[in-house]
């Protein structure tokens, strides 16, 4: 699919066309009949059973909801943490076909690998776009709550601490059709449990214990950096180097820098030296990023 980011617009403008092309009808009205509560109880559920797909549908519009319905927030901040981790496993699928498509003697394999490397790009640009939209709803004007609360389970299915089987891949060999599909869904529920470690700023096993109780709070500031963090890798998918497309990747800088914004706001009531240096850091990275497209 090609968005259109053909001429220079708002920021957000381009993010409401690809959020109306991108979700129209995807929700059952089942759930949009069912309470807000229930649903997002029905979001925990699938993604405590690792069914990612389910949790966004669960969210979808809850996340949107104008105004607000009561679990809207935690909807938002739980769709980061899976877009992320989507984003997260489509990249490395896509560098382990790259360069194996760069290694591989046959030109068979060269075809095939280069064929997905684009089907994982454009998935992983896909969730770059939808973490886009979800910081521009958390983040309107630069502005975001001084709490934001994880609420959920960790997933009883945990992904590979390294997807062994992309090795061979990555060296040019070849990898069978019925393996792939087990591949991707190790290197996603790998790139869940990596995003929910970030999330709380440690390994594993502290996300893991974070969310023993169902639930774990971050500081809005803490948050803010963490959504901007994968925008940058968002934003990287659509560099020269990957996607090359510089309109998708300014409005991934856009969205990135007003949640930098908005941490800074919160940053001047509370002091943290380490987030501060964080900020200068993510704000470097976004403007190498717009130099380099």
């Amino acid at each position: 699919m090609t968005l259109p980011y053909s001429h220079p617009v708002s920021r957000m403008s381009a993010l409401v066309v690809v959020a109306g092309i991108m979700l129209a009808g995807c929700e059952p009205a089942v759930h949009q009949a069912a309470s807000p509560a229930s649903r997002y109880d029905a979001a925990k559920s699938a993604f405590k059973n690792g069914d990612m797909d389910k949790a966004l549908e669960f969210t979808e519009g809850l996340a949107t909801a104008s105004p607000p319905a009561e679990t809207t927030e935690q909807a938002r901040v739980l769709r980061t943490v899976i877009f992320a981790g989507e984003l997260k496993g489509y990249m490395q699928l896509a560098d382990a076909y790259s360069k194996g498509a760069d290694k591989a003697k046959s030109t068979r394999f060269q075809t095939e690998y280069r064929r997905l490397d684009n089907d994982m790009l454009s998935s992983a640009g896909k969730s770059a776009l939808y973490l886009a939209e979800i910081a521009h709803q958390l983040a309107p004007d630069g502005v975001i709550s001084k709490q934001c609360v994880l609420e959920t389970n960790y997933p009883v299915t945990e992904g590979p601490v390294e997807v062994k089987a992309l090795a061979p891949v990555e060296a040019g060999g070849w990898i069978e059709p019925d393996q792939r599909a087990a591949v991707t869904a190790d290197a996603l529920h790998k790139g869940i449990d990596d995003a929910l470690a970030e999330f709380v700023s440690g390994d594993r096993a502290k996300a893991r214990q974070a969310l023993a109780s169902g639930s774990t709070q971050l500081d809005g500031s803490a948050y803010a950096l963490f959504l901007a963090t994968q925008l940058v890798q968002g934003a990287e998918v659509f560099d020269r180097h990957h996607g090359r497309d510089p309109q998708k990747l300014l409005t991934m800088c856009d969205e990135g820098e007003e949640c930098l914004k908005a941490a800074r706001a919160l940053l001047k009531d509370t002091p943290n030296a380490s987030q501060d240096k964080e900020v200068k850091k993510l704000s470097e990275k976004f403007k190498t990023l717009r130099q380099d497209r």
